[in-house]
């Protein structure tokens, strides 16, 4: 059966087949981008103005031995800002050795994107390493950032999500994204229980992307729970060789 579509500016009735035949025609006239998003042509550049995703809602993990889980994480977080939506970050643990500046490349950009914001709630150095922190410095930490993250899911569910957010709005009147950083390392390190995180994620609103990185081990406590699962798996890595993080890429 056909489904007719009414064109409201000429009150034709539109059918579908009538559209496939013009499309057909158009691939005939030698036209290869007719089926191409914009039809082959090149996007521009908006302004960022505040808008309302229509589509969030999904619990991610990214998890595994290679690099890339934050930067990924990152990545979503710079393509949801651009389209005005609300995104906040919040890191564990995000230390490093003492090759890797207090400065990071990643705040510096995030502070000129309109609509994303970023916070470090961990302790710098890594649990656990003999790199100089102390352990318990870092549980209370990981305590507090645990914590952080749990104000700023239920300030989600007390902001309507299906409207435009303030883009340089503070993270308590809710957003739109919230990517939780190194999150699931602090289990791995016995900082944070899993049966929190997961808890985390049941409570979120409906409509707040929930993003969870790091651990390289399987959070198998998120089966059932995350509708996005991902391993980023290392087969080469620089550090193996004794490459040390390197600035603009790890930092």
């Amino acid at each position: 059966m056909t489904t007719n579509h009414d064109d409201t500016e000429n009150g034709d009735d539109v059918s579908r087949d009538d559209i496939d035949d013009e499309t057909a025609a158009d691939d005939e006239r030698g036209d290869p981008t007719v089926r191409t998003p914009g039809g082959g042509e090149s996007p521009e550049p908006q302004p960022i103005e505040p808008a309302a995703p229509e589509e969030f809602g999904l619990v991610q993990a990214w998890w595994g031995d290679g690099k890339g889980k934050t930067t990924a994480a990152m990545g979503m977080g710079f393509r949801a800002a651009g389209h005005g939506y609300r995104v906040h970050m919040l890191q564990f643990m995000k230390g490093g050795a003492d090759s890797v500046e207090g400065v990071r490349g990643e705040y510096n950009a995030i502070a000129a994107v309109p609509g994303f914001s970023y916070e470090n709630a961990g302790h710098y150095g890594w649990h656990g390493l003999l790199d100089g922190s102390a352990d318990d410095e870092h549980e209370a930490k990981a305590t507090a950032a645990f914590e952080r993250a749990e104000a700023l899911v239920a300030a989600a569910g007390e902001a309507d999500l299906t409207e435009p957010l303030a883009l340089d709005g503070d993270p308590e009147g809710g957003v739109h994204m919230l990517i939780v950083d190194e999150l699931l390392y602090a289990v791995d390190h016995g900082l944070v229980d899993p049966d929190d995180v997961v808890a985390l994620a049941e409570s979120k609103p409906e409509r707040l992307e929930l993003v969870l990185t790091g651990s390289h081990a399987a959070p198998d406590y998120l089966d059932g729970v995350a509708d996005l699962i991902t391993n980023v798996r290392k087969v080469a890595h620089p550090f193996d060789d004794g490459q040390r993080a390197r600035k603009g890429t790890e930092f």
